[in-house]
């Protein structure tokens, strides 16, 4: 055993030595770890282990000993044989050499003989090598390094594929071929393949043919791409798309077209050629596709029983037609819609008084209305063959209908500015006819403007009228002497006059500020703090319903005195008048005061009239009484001296109960206690016993009595003694102021609602400025004549008439007499009204 290895241990120098040569050397560099995993792996380690009692080690160092033994000697003979051979074919090989070298360049040309990149990356190896004409795809550095960076060469998206692509390429051998374009626009074509254990990219530029060739492989590439989206986009279109053969077969449907045929598949719609449209508009469809290369139509189509409306185009192509349907319905329904309202828009424009012109884009009149032909008194066959804006304008210059302007071109050329603007422009044309017209311009959204005229001279007018009535009023009210402020419906003051401020002393800034009644109310204060008098102004001004005029009377606190008046407006406004009355509330308290004095001293002569006459007609009676007597001869014979003084004393006491009586009866009528006894009046008999009271009188002074009466006059309801009292005192009063040897005439005639009697004289008459005053207590006027009366008779006459519900009027020429009339109702409805 020690022999055996000892030979082994010999056999191990032997191949150091021969492990100098190169080849030795690289061979056991090979052979060594083989013979390690040999010793490992063979059956007959395990065996020599178990015989010689080796280790594993040892095993593996003598199993590569023995293979680098054999090697060692199959490369010696080897190498002597070469050296041999390269000594005989030395020259050869030089010649071979030469001719592989001419190869490689002719070979390298040729490769290079266009420009290229070749770039190639060794297994494991990062670093790559490059060759070729660099500048294809150098950088904007300049740097050859960073062509590999291909985002500094290339845009974005090919820069990215292009990084995909070579880490494909080098991970995993993917071939690739792209086509793509440089940032400076240049197109190159990038490959890349696994060669001999080497990855491989070849970069090229690609011109003519090539360029060609690849662009058009793109544009076959696009239009696949382009196809199949077109496909994905008629199969998911919701409107009906197919495709028919020169036979007018169906070749092509989408899921739209089959449900509109209510086909059950595209196979089934296919298979039964299932059409869309009615026979008569298939027809129409292909005369106008043999006549053209399109054909469009507005179509009603039954879809799932519903009749709707589709705008239906097809083409024709070279292998047959191809067609889409597009629901209409909505678009068809809006247009008519449209249609209806621009005509009801059209009829609308027709009935306004304004005149309304429209032109379109082109600056040519698309719509008119009567009133816009009237205004401009303008031909209708002249706006009906659509004439532009700037002719329109040319003609109502021509017929002096435009104002006057001193440069019409420039004025023309503002105008026409409404055609770019964006926003309205309103204008004001006096024409030289005397007419204002307002002109409004509008620029429409699709283009054009319309124009809007309105004849405002009239408004005008109006506006310059009410101008002038507003300063008008606004002076007259300023100068009023009555307060006036105007309330709104929102309780705020619109508008004042001085005296308003004056009077209630306020400021008037502070009530050009519009201020509220309750402030006013807080301003006025200190003069007038009536809680519910401003309470009712504060509700007649801010009442919404049942709005009625206020009148008011103020105390202030200053001792004026306001008359205050609310008056409600049409518009919701209130008015507020204040007037100081307070000249006049003095006024009238002293008239007042007086009047109840003169009423008390009235009182107080009725009082008195009535005291004395009773207190006179007891002395009277008295006298009367024993005058009688002493005139009786039963008492005993008298002188003619006492007689005629007896006489006297009669007459007198007469006189003066008669006096007596007229003042009792006018202080009882005075005073509403007269009460009449009516009952039927012998109009005849009344007039002679009147009559006869003055009949002494009548011989006295020699007048005559007249009477005129009807014989059926008749009678009427009365009181009688009362009507005998107003003739007796007519008569007397007629023959007082008669002169002597006159006549006095009575008469009495019946209407159809009264008996009238009248008594006339020839006296000398009574002045117009006596007349009302001949009806007063104690106003007695001779005028020359006899009469001496105390001025009470026509006041009786005239109270009796009104008692019975009559009237009585005096008819007097100075110098020709006097005739009074009194009218007496025959209705004793009269007597009733009058008593009461």
């Amino acid at each position: 055993m020690s022999g055996v290895v000892a030979a082994m241990r010999r056999t191990l120098l032997s191949c150091t030595s021969l492990a100098r040569d190169g080849m030795i050397g690289l061979a056991s560099a090979v052979l060594l770890p083989a013979g390690s995993a040999l010793a490992s792996e063979l059956p007959f380690a395990q065996a020599i282990t178990d015989l010689f009692g080796f280790n594993h080690q040892e095993v593996a160092v003598l199993a590569t000993s023995m293979a680098l033994v054999g090697f060692s000697v199959v490369a010696a003979i080897l190498l002597m044989r070469t050296r041999v051979r390269a000594t005989r074919n030395d020259g050869q090989l030089r010649s071979e050499i030469a001719d592989l070298q001419a190869q490689s360049d002719r070979l390298r040309a040729l490769l290079f003989a266009e420009p290229q990149v070749l770039i190639s990356w060794n297994a494991g190896d990062n670093r790559p090598q490059i060759s070729g004409d660099i500048s294809l795809v150098m950088s904007q550095e300049g740097s050859p390094q960073r062509i590999l960076a291909f985002g500094t060469w290339l845009p974005p998206e090919p820069a990215l594929q292009m990084d995909h692509a070579v880490d494909a390429l080098r991970e995993k051998g993917e071939a690739f071929l792209l086509n793509l374009s440089t940032s400076a626009g240049r197109a190159i074509e990038a490959m890349g393949r696994a060669i001999g254990g080497q990855a491989i990219v070849r970069i090229r530029e690609l011109g003519g043919l090539r360029r060609e060739l690849a662009e058009s492989n793109l544009r076959y590439k696009t239009l696949q791409e382009e196809t199949e989206l077109l496909r994905d986009f008629a199969a998911a279109a919701p409107w009906p798309i197919w495709a028919k053969s020169l036979e007018g077969n169906l070749r092509y449907a989408n899921s739209a077209y089959v449900r509109a045929t209510e086909g059950k598949s595209f196979t089934d719609a296919l298979h039964r050629n299932l059409e869309l449209l009615e026979s008569d508009q298939r027809t129409d469809m292909a005369r106008a596709l043999n006549d053209n290369a399109s054909y469009a139509a507005r179509l009603p189509i039954v879809v799932s029983g519903e009749r709707r409306i589709y705008d239906v185009q097809a083409l024709k192509l070279n292998g047959g037609s191809a067609g889409i349907a597009i629901d209409a319905s909505e678009a068809a329904a809006l247009r008519a819609a449209m249609t209806r309202m621009v005509e009801a828009h059209r009829r609308t424009l027709d009935q306004l008084s304004s005149g309304v012109a429209v032109f379109d884009a082109d600056r040519r009149l698309s719509f008119y209305n009567e009133s816009y032909r009237r205004l401009w008194d303008l031909d209708q066959a002249f706006l009906d063959s659509n004439p532009d804006d700037s002719s329109i304008l040319d003609r109502l210059r021509a017929n002096r209908k435009l104002p006057e302007q001193p440069d019409f071109r420039a004025w023309k050329a503002k105008l026409h500015e409404a055609y770019r603007a964006v926003e309205s422009e309103t204008y004001t044309w006096f024409l030289p006819d005397g007419r204002a017209v307002s002109v409004v311009t509008t620029p429409n959204l699709e283009g054009g403007v319309t124009y809007l005229f309105d004849n405002v001279t009239e408004s005008l007018d109006l506006a310059r009228r009410f101008d002038g009535l507003t300063r008008v009023q606004r002076e007259t009210l300023d100068n009023l002497a009555e307060a006036v402020a105007v309330f709104g419906s929102n309780g705020r003051a619109q508008l004042f006059n001085p005296v308003f401020a004056k009077l209630w002393k306020l400021s008037p800034d502070a009530l050009r500020e519009r201020p509220h009644i309750e402030t006013v109310e807080a301003l006025c204060k200190p003069l007038f703090d009536d809680a519910l008098t401003w309470r009712t102004l504060r509700e007649s001004i801010t009442a919404i319903e049942n709005r009625a005029q206020v009148a008011l009377k103020l105390e202030r606190k200053d001792g004026s005195v306001l008359d205050c008046m609310t008056m409600p407006l049409p518009d919701g406004a209130t008015l507020l008048t204040f007037q100081d009355i307070t000249d006049t509330e003095n006024v009238e308290r002293a008239l007042r005061e007086r009047n109840e004095a003169l009423e008390a001293a009235d009182q107080m002569k009725v009082d008195f009239v009535h005291h004395v006459s009773y207190e006179l007609r007891a002395p009277l009676t008295t006298i009367i009484g024993f005058a009688h007597f002493l005139s009786d001869p039963s008492t005993g014979p008298l002188t003619p001296k006492q007689a005629e003084y007896l006489d006297y004393v009669t007459k007198s006491t007469n006189a003066l109960l008669a006096l007596t009586n007229n003042i009792l009866d006018l202080a009882t009528i005075d005073a509403g206690a007269m009460k009449l006894e009516l009952g039927p009046v012998n109009i005849g008999k009344a007039i002679e016993d009147a009559a006869e009271g003055i009949q002494d009188r009548l011989a006295t002074d020699r007048i005559a009595l007249k009477v005129d009466v009807e014989p059926d006059i008749g009678g009427f309801v009365g009181d009688e003694r009362r009507v005998v009292q107003v003739l007796y005192n007519l008569l007397a009063n007629a023959v007082g102021f008669s002169p002597h040897d006159a006549t006095v005439t009575i008469s009495a005639r019946r209407t159809e609602h009264s008996v009238v009697f009248a008594v006339t004289d020839s006296g000398p008459g009574i002045p117009p400025e006596m007349r009302d005053k001949v009806f007063n207590w104690f106003e007695s006027h001779s005028h020359g004549s006899r009469h001496r009366g105390a001025g009470l008779g026509l006041s009786l006459v005239r109270s009796f008439v009104e008692l019975h519900g009559g009237r009585v009027r005096v008819d007097s020429t100075v110098g020709k007499g006097t005739t009074v009339t009194c009218d007496f109702p025959i209705d004793q409805t009269a007597h009733r009204n009058a008593a009461e």
